[in-house]
């Protein structure tokens, strides 16, 4: 609370806790929003990959806003390195449903529940899947089998892969062909522009209630150069960075700041 007046500000800001309306877009940030909500409505799966820290959970969030309407049932399962059965019991779970049986019952009662909520409620199921870089291959190969519903006729269920890049070059692998085929668009997040982390960083002061400018430019430059454009690691930077101006009685973050800031950091 000092820190937060000492700077004019009624919250501290570059934490996570950002309401979807409050996330900070751009151009490119508002394009991949839109081509994979379009991928989604149109009853298909996509593919959504960004490199740790570049705002894919963000992403998602505001995914999930746009779609949790009467039309849409959006389920959150973020995946570790789990065997297909166990795979199967978390979807299942993130759905309602009770988590028993071997595999192939795992599977089928998922696909069931899927289905009977598309004929009977008019609600489309949406499964987003986080860090699915970390599945193995032959979870990741039972996304065919998921999204396979009266011999390939029906689209009952869109399936929403979220990762880092490693799994690109697993897709790439001929036996993970046919899975690589069923996302009808795949889409990246880039690091933020030189003007962007300007842009960013001036947001994230305004949503946390600060009046004026806390960041002088050669310290915005700082960040930049630091955090690379990557969101999550310009947060740390910038809050540490107010914090060690707190600490030195300054009203306005140097670049000096930003130095002293990085070197308490891994970054």
């Amino acid at each position: 609370m000092e820190l937060n007046a000492h700077f004019g500000r009624r919250k501290t800001p570059f934490t996570r806790e950002v309401a979807v309306t409050e996330m900070f877009t751009h151009p490119q940030c508002d394009e991949v929003l839109t081509s994979l909500t379009h991928a989604v409505e149109q009853r298909m799966s996509a593919g959504l990959e960004a490199p740790a820290g570049f705002g894919k959970t963000a992403m998602i969030r505001a995914l999930r806003d746009r779609l949790q309407d009467v039309r849409h049932n959006v389920h959150y399962v973020k995946v570790t390195g789990l065997s297909k059965r166990d795979m199967c019991r978390e979807i299942a779970k993130a759905l309602g449903l009770v988590p028993a049986g071997t595999y192939f019952g795992l599977l089928q009662l998922v696909q069931e529940a899927v289905e009977s909520r598309s004929q009977t409620d008019g609600v489309r199921t949406v499964l987003i899947l986080d860090d699915a870089h970390e599945m193995r291959p032959d979870v990741l190969g039972m996304f065919k089998a998921l999204t396979n519903y009266d011999m390939d006729s029906k689209l009952v269920l869109s399936v929403v892969l979220v990762r880092q890049p490693p799994l690109s070059r697993l897709l790439r692998r001929a036996d993970l062909t046919d899975v690589a085929q069923r996302l009808s668009w795949y889409g990246e997040l880039r690091a933020l522009s030189r003007d962007e982390t300007h842009d960013y960083i001036a947001h994230r002061c305004t949503i946390a209630g600060a009046t004026r400018t806390l960041f002088d430019e050669r310290a915005q430059e700082a960040l930049y150069e630091m955090g690379r454009g990557n969101p999550r690691a310009t947060d740390h930077l910038a809050r540490r960075s107010l914090e060690v101006a707190h600490r030195a009685g300054d009203e306005t973050v140097s670049a000096n700041h930003v130095i002293n800031a990085r070197a308490t950091l891994r970054l």
